[in-house]
């Protein structure tokens, strides 16, 4: 039997480049960096002080008593969920609700919440934590305001796997369409990691960029940390054609992998088995493939690493691929990255337009690869995949068609 083809109906997102889609897209477009002094939140004695931050909210429209309840993260996903579903123009129903599902990858979980209540307590001298402390939290938070905040009552929960968490939760989301568990899923990432305690943890790591990040350039010195979401709206192809929903690109393929090597240092063999699995799944050929938008994280090993991976499959056909990171403008988004990547590669697929990586300076011979460099370039476009490789050696893959 024919697999269900699986297709994208609606994008939202939105990160420090832009608070909507078409915002953040022209920024991509035009190379803007989003990448700068944080300036939103105290970071006491922080050596590095620089991220890709939101500097104001919009108003999300929710219910105060709501809107109590919810982290930062949480209200990210809320509101990328509302532009999504806002431009699929699904009508939910109580007929089809229970047909309709939210799955939201997420790299850690509502840290605002977390350093609001440990500062209070340990260092405030307050006596209990704030009541919503755990809901607010808890990792599931944003697929389950997403689901309440628009009446979804089929398939509801969140994944984590740090890095890799959007695209594992898109990989999950296909699962539970094929399934025949729902017709219409909701589903990408967030995260909101700029505060002094994750901050701290990323700097004891060693990899974060004192001034800004520069994927593949010679001269990188690591990564930085942005803030944001991004979510889609997946559903078979016959479900969107039935309601006359306008089809954006086709999600014709996932592939997923384990290092199964070391918690922080990547492989070669684990990515470039995620990308060979995922271009099986979508059923393309290498040379069908015109555009990766890379992990490309901007710190020594990653970008060393994922060229070496991404010439393994591609062979010669990588000499004709266009690659960059959008990293390098919007930041490293943790849990957010991988869906703010997917609607850039939905983008991408619409307009013919490669995003650049910017801030790149110096060619580096071991990253040897047409990665866009500081402009856009326009070229019709096929087929991309979105690559994400996570600490913890997961690999998540996710292939995109034009249609």
């Amino acid at each position: 039997m024919t697999r269900p083809r699986i297709v994208i109906t609606g994008v939202g997102a939105l990160s420090s480049l832009g608070t909507d889609v078409p915002s953040t897209w022209n920024a991509m477009r035009n190379g803007v960096c989003g990448i700068g002094e944080i300036t939103t939140v105290p970071l006491h004695e922080l050596k590095v002080r620089v991220g890709a931050e939101i500097k104001a909210v919009p108003d999300a429209g929710l219910d105060r008593k709501r809107l109590v309840t919810m982290d930062r993260f949480s209200v990210f996903a809320v509101l990328a969920a509302q532009e999504a579903l806002a431009q699929s123009g699904l009508i939910v129903t109580e007929a089809n609700s229970h047909r309709l599902g939210a799955v939201v990858g997420a790299g850690i979980c509502g840290w605002e919440t977390i350093e609001e209540n440990y500062r209070a307590i340990l260092l405030d001298g307050r006596s209990r934590a704030g009541i919503f402390s755990i809901p607010r939290a808890m990792t599931g938070a944003p697929a389950g305001q997403i689901s309440m905040q628009f009446g979804l009552r089929g398939p509801v929960f969140g994944v984590t796997s740090a890095c890799s968490s959007a695209n594992h939760a898109f990989a999950s989301a296909v699962d539970q369409l094929l399934l025949g568990r729902a017709d219409v899923m909701v589903a990408g990432g967030t995260e909101a990691p700029l505060l002094w305690g994750i901050l701290k943890g990323w700097e004891a790591l060693r990899v974060l960029a004192p001034e800004t990040c520069r994927p593949f350039s010679a001269d990188r010195q690591g990564l930085v940390l942005g803030e944001g979401a991004g979510m889609v709206v997946l559903e078979t192809l016959d479900h969107a054609q039935a309601r006359g929903a306008t089809i954006l690109a086709e999600l014709a393929g996932v592939g997923l992998s384990g290092d199964a090597v070391d918690i922080v240092a990547p492989s070669v063999e684990g990515p470039a088995a995620a990308m060979r699995a995922c271009l099986a799944d979508a059923g393309l050929a290498p040379e069908e493939v015109d555009y990766i938008n890379a992990h490309g994280t901007g710190t020594k090993a990653n970008d060393q690493i994922e060229t070496q991976a991404i010439r393994r499959v591609f062979g010669k056909h990588a000499d004709s691929l266009s690659v960059s990171s959008t990293k390098s403008m919007h930041a490293h988004c943790l849990g957010a990255s991988a869906a703010i990547e997917l609607v850039a590669c939905v983008m991408a697929l619409r307009d013919g337009i490669v995003p650049p990586t910017v801030n790149y300076r110096e060619p580096d011979a071991d990253c040897d690869l047409d990665v866009t460099p500081n402009v856009a370039r326009a070229r019709p476009l096929r087929a991309a995949i979105s690559n994400s490789f996570a600490f913890g050696g997961t690999n998540a893959v996710v292939a995109l068609k034009a249609v």
